[in-house]
């Protein structure tokens, strides 16, 4: 099943800031007045305004009056999925996703230490870019920081769902990024078959005050997505 959608305005927010991040708006440009603007991404006025609120808001967007809006790539870091690293191979792609299961399992045995419980929440999720699948995801969230919940429950954007809905905020978090097997639970709409060899980053989670209470596992379709970390 799929994730809960992105308001449609924050859905376009997320795709306008990671076009800009992955530099097909540069900074500076100038857009195109609003209602051409609306007109060519089929959206209605109403939302664009919204969604270039929701820009200005982050800090990515100039709204100059009686002049215009102006891009502010200094400011495209700053989204929803603001720690999501995977982009499409030309840069940007607005992220989905697919949940495939949610379950309270013990945790991995060779996952790092993140929390003190046994337990943990697993995710697993079909990651997309603009409806193209690209990678597997496999979430843990340890089982002494939120109370159960299901796969209905979850938005696409997952840190938004651990604020929104659990009161967690991660932080900031460790990546580490290498190659490793696709997993026996692949599905069929993931390209790269059971133990081909393919893009992967292991990530741990972190509170504010530097605690960990998650950590994932990504492997990633590198034909058709990369890892990108910009500074």
């Amino acid at each position: 099943m799929q994730s809960a959608r992105l308001p449609k305005y924050l859905a376009l927010a997320e795709m306008l800031t990671r076009e800009i991040a992955a530099g097909h708006l540069p900074d500076g440009l100038p857009l195109p007045p609003e209602r051409e603007m609306a007109a060519n991404l089929g959206v209605s006025v109403g939302t664009l305004r919204k969604a270039l609120d929701t820009l200005e808001t982050q800090g990515a967007l100039d709204r100059v009056q009686g002049s215009g809006n102006y891009v502010r790539a200094s400011g495209a870091n700053r989204s929803v999925y603001g720690m999501l690293r995977l982009e499409k191979r030309g840069g940007g792609g607005l992220p989905t996703a697919d949940v495939l299961s949610v379950d309270v399992l013990p945790k991995p045995a060779r996952a790092p230490a993140f929390g003190p419980s046994a337990q943990g929440h697993r995710i697993r999720r079909l990651r997309r870019l603009d409806d193209d699948p690209v990678a597997l995801e496999e979430i843990w969230l340890d089982g002494d920081a939120a109370l159960p919940f299901a796969a209905a429950d979850l938005k696409d954007a997952l840190y938004l769902f651990y604020k929104d809905a659990l009161g967690i905020v991660i932080a900031r978090a460790e990546d580490r990024v290498g190659v490793a097997q696709v997993p026996d639970w692949r599905v069929d709409a993931f390209s790269p078959a059971i133990g081909h060899r393919v893009g992967y980053i292991e990530r741990v989670g972190k509170l504010a005050d530097g605690r960990p209470v998650e950590y994932s596992r990504t492997w990633f379709d590198d034909t058709k997505a990369a890892y990108i970390n910009r500074i």
